[in-house]
């Protein structure tokens, strides 16, 4: 098992590692075609630096520009396994550059090819956002019958989506009775479903309290296996220079705070 900090943009402080012991530091900012689209050269470079670890581990992945990593981590996985993905957004869109892994098309791409993924719990994207899937999404994640789009509808148990709205109305038990609790989960954490007092990021954010985020992670922890996590949604360096410092100042306490509750509970659930 492997903490581990992907340094794209040199977002992270520098003397994170000493204040974190084991966490170590994989510089990949001198990668070309790394930015929110990932050329198939970068891709094969990214892979080759991190061919010498696992999926284990909590990763922070820097800015949400770079969530398309998690695709990598979980192409790792070798047995049957669910995601479970805390995003603002859906990230399954189609992407412009065909042949090309985005930081919006990554789940999707996963959910289609992805030959041991068993289930992704998506939650949450706004309603409206299962309205906006590509046609082979829509194809895959409705039963027959069912029209494609429509987020009231179930969709098959592939797919668990949890809708911004429903966490936020404490309306879930339906959807989490569909989740499959006999194999083993990746978490996959993008900070913009937090609110602003939680993480500062670089795309528009949800409405979650961080302490609700640990509850659902706890509740993760307790009742299944759990591989690895990866935490994206870093502030951009382009902002303004005050607005950055305490941009920098809130993700900075939000990342020591999830690393020392997910060090905690893979400690208190460990094999």
């Amino acid at each position: 098992m492997q903490n581990m900090i992907l340094d794209f943009s040199h977002i992270y402080p520098e003397d994170v590692e000493k204040q974190a012991p084991g966490l170590k530091r994989i510089d990949l900012s001198d990668i070309p075609g790394t930015d929110m689209y990932c050329t198939r050269e970068a891709e094969e470079e990214i892979r080759r630096r991190l061919s010498p670890y696992g999926p284990r581990g909590i990763h922070f992945l820097d800015n949400g520009n770079y969530h398309y990593v998690t695709k990598f981590f979980a192409g790792k996985i070798r047995e049957p396994f669910s995601l479970v993905l805390y995003d603002h957004h859906s990230d399954m869109q189609k992407p412009l550059f065909p042949g090309m892994t985005s930081c919006g098309s990554w789940a999707g791409e996963l959910l289609l090819h992805h030959p041991y993924l068993r289930q992704m719990i998506l939650a949450g994207p706004e309603r409206k956002s299962m309205e906006e899937l590509p046609e082979e999404l829509e194809e895959l994640l409705t039963e027959p019958g069912e029209q494609p789009g429509e987020p009231g509808k179930q969709a098959r148990e592939k797919l668990v989506y949890i809708s911004r709205e429903e966490i936020k109305n404490k309306a879930m038990d339906g959807k989490i009775s569909r989740i499959d609790m006999t194999v083993p989960v990746y978490i996959s954490i993008d900070k913009d479903v937090l609110d602003r007092s939680g993480a500062r990021t670089n795309w528009d954010q949800g409405e979650m309290p961080l302490a609700v985020m640990e509850k659902l992670l706890l509740e993760v922890f307790v009742h299944q296996q759990v591989i690895g996590v990866d935490i994206c949604g870093e502030c951009s360096l382009l902002e303004p220079l005050q607005e950055l410092m305490e941009d920098e100042r809130i993700n900075r306490l939000t990342n020591e705070r999830l690393h020392h509750f997910l060090t905690r509970l893979f400690r208190e659930f460990a094999d």
